[in-house]
Formats: structure tokens, sequence, C-alpha cells
């Protein structure tokens, strides 16, 4: 593995020492840059995706464009999910379809057995071109969790109410732990998987979980995160592990107790009042991505959000939902300059 040149989002993950606040953004390789909607007139995601010098490619592009101390592997949540036989297609405009949706306990049985190295070796091989090859800085493999992924499994594409998980959760329930079980284990080798081939931290996307109370998370979603995240722990403990969700500060204290290293908390509830109630973890977040169409209002929040940040080791700067197409990686990169500058002088004691 190519030695890092710069460990900030590693050393900030594990609450040690930084002299400037990390940052990356999610979404960051992507719909935003032009040399990528270049690529696109082309290439379809799942061709990119299966092509790992060109994955690579939208992968590096932002660290090298806006001076990021992390890259975000290129790929989609669906990704594994071909191979526990998910008939899934990415439509334009409309997302993830996916053609045999679950409406029975057959439907959960008869999902397949995941095994990453059958089933999504362009994956790992674009992990190890960057993290061999071409990055400076740590890579950051994911996986979308059980909740989202069922989600998208039960309603057959993408949902604003949910209505139809809910209602299978709610009357399937042995179904519905069945296939929570057979998610956290593809989740679980997916990630450990990616760590092996080189990522240096996994993070965990529960997209849409923010959807349920918390004492439903606790009954039906918790124990399958537990389960992913024991193993991934056990397997490689030193590998940081971040929980990320939206809408879903009210599941803080649930997650508490996950194992997990870092949470990313949305513009929802400030810096501060998530400190109070994450449990010690760090913290990643938590910038509108709305404001990155209003360049004043947008630094002098991100001023803000480093006041606060800077107080306590372990904070990550970075949006609470994820870069869209129309922003300019311009102001990515100012944004980018801003965050390590002014954190810089925040960190040494000045003008708090």
């Amino acid at each position: 593995m190519k030695k890092l040149e710069n460990d900030l989002f590693l050393r900030a993950a594990r609450k040690e020492a930084v002299d400037r606040i990390p940052v990356w953004y999610m979404r960051q390789a992507g719909r935003s840059q032009p040399e990528y909607r270049k690529l696109k007139e082309k290439y379809s995601l799942f061709e990119i995706t299966h092509q790992p010098e060109l994955c690579a490619y939208v992968t590096r592009l932002p660290v090298e464009q806006y001076g990021v101390d992390a890259a975000i592997l290129y790929k989609d949540i669906m990704t594994p999910l071909p191979g526990m036989g998910v008939d899934v297609e990415i439509k334009s405009g409309i997302g993830p379809v996916i053609a045999n949706p679950i409406r029975t306990a057959k439907d959960v049985e008869q999902l397949s057995l995941f095994q990453a190295d059958q089933h999504v070796p362009y994956v790992l091989d674009t992990i190890r071109l960057l993290t061999e090859e071409q990055l400076s800085v740590p890579l950051i493999g994911f996986a979308g969790a059980p909740f989202t992924l069922a989600s998208y499994m039960i309603e057959g594409g993408p949902s604003k109410s949910y209505h139809q998980t809910k209602a299978f959760m709610y009357t399937h329930e042995a179904e519905w732990h069945l296939l929570m079980q057979k998610l956290a284990v593809m989740t679980a080798d997916y990630l450990l998987a990616q760590i092996k081939a080189g990522a240096s931290a996994v993070q965990i996307f529960d997209s849409w979980v923010g959807a349920l109370s918390a004492a439903d998370y606790r009954t039906y979603i918790k124990p399958a995160i537990v389960q992913i995240v024991g193993t991934v722990k056990k397997h490689s403990p030193a590998t940081p592990v971040i929980m990320q969700a939206v809408g879903a500060t009210h599941l803080l204290p649930e997650w508490q107790d996950l194992g997990v290293d870092v949470v990313g908390v949305d513009w929802r509830m400030s810096i501060m009042e998530a400190r109070t109630r994450a449990g010690g973890m760090a913290l990643q977040g938590n910038l509108d991505p709305s404001l990155l169409l209003a360049r004043d209002k947008c630094l002098a929040q991100a001023e803000l959000i480093l006041e606060e940040g800077t107080q306590e080791l372990g904070f990550i700067f970075n949006l609470g939902h994820g870069v869209f197409p129309e922003v300019s990686p311009e102001m990515l990169k100012e944004l980018t300059t801003f965050v390590h500058e002014r954190s810089a002088i925040l960190l040494r004691g000045g003008d708090k």
C-alpha cells in the first residue's frame, strides 16, 4: 500500500490531535464535476464502476481538485445487491429500480449468499489501484445499511414515505428479521473485503433510517447494525467505522453502543448539542449542502461549525448530506481551503 502523506482524517476519526480539521464531502466524486459529466456522456454509472482505471480516476479527481483529506470510493450503495439475486437497474432521473421487489417470505429466503471476491471483483480492483499507486490520502469504503437497502428492495425503487417497507416490517416480523440478517452478513463481508483490498476506513450509509422512531430502530434495525460493526471490528479492530444517516439525530443515543468510531451529524443539530448526545464518539458534519449555493452564508456557517468542532478532539468537517449537481467545484475548493486555514488558527488558540 502506498504511504499516506496526509493522515489527518484518520487521526481525527481516532480522536487524536490534529493541526487542522480534516475535510471531505459526501458525493464529492461525481455529478458536480464537469469532467465527470463529460464521462457520463459516454459511460453509464454501471460502466464506470466496472472499469477500475476509470472508476479510480473519478474517485481521486476531487482530492486533486479540492485538496480534501480523504477520498470516498465512487460506487453506488446498490452495487452488491445483484450478487444476492436482486435485479436492480440505475435509471437516469429516477435512481435504483428493482424488477423483483420483495413481497413474500419466499422472496427473502431465495436471496443468495454474497461473496465479494466473486460478485464485485471490480470494486476491489479499484481500491487496490487507488491505495497501491494513486492516493496519498485515506480511501473510505462504504456500504448501504440494511434498512436503506431493504427500502429499495421492498418499494421497488425510491420512496418518500417508506409505507410499504414499514408495513412489511410491522406485519412480517420474522421475514423482516431474516432480511436484516441476510443484509447484515452481506454488508459486513462487503466492508471487510474493501478493508482487505486497502480501504483505510469504512462508512455505513443508512440514508433513510431517519424515517423510523427510536423505538422502532431499537427493535427492527439496531441488532443488524450491531452485528455488522461487531464483525468488522472483530476482524479489523483498528479500522475506523463511520455511521452516517440523514434526518436521524434522534438516533444518536442509540448509536452510542454500536462500537462505531465516528457518527455523521446533519444540519438539524449543532455540533455542540451532538457532542452531548453522542457518548464521546468523534463527529462528522454538518454543513447544509444548500449553503454551497450561497457563498457568504456558507463560509459564515462553516466558521460557526469550526468554532464548535475545534473545542474537542475528534471532528471531521463534512456536509450533512451529499454534494448535488448544481454545486460549483470552485466553491468546494474555496470551502476546503477556508476550513483548513481557519481551523488551523482556531486550533492554535487564535481568536476563538
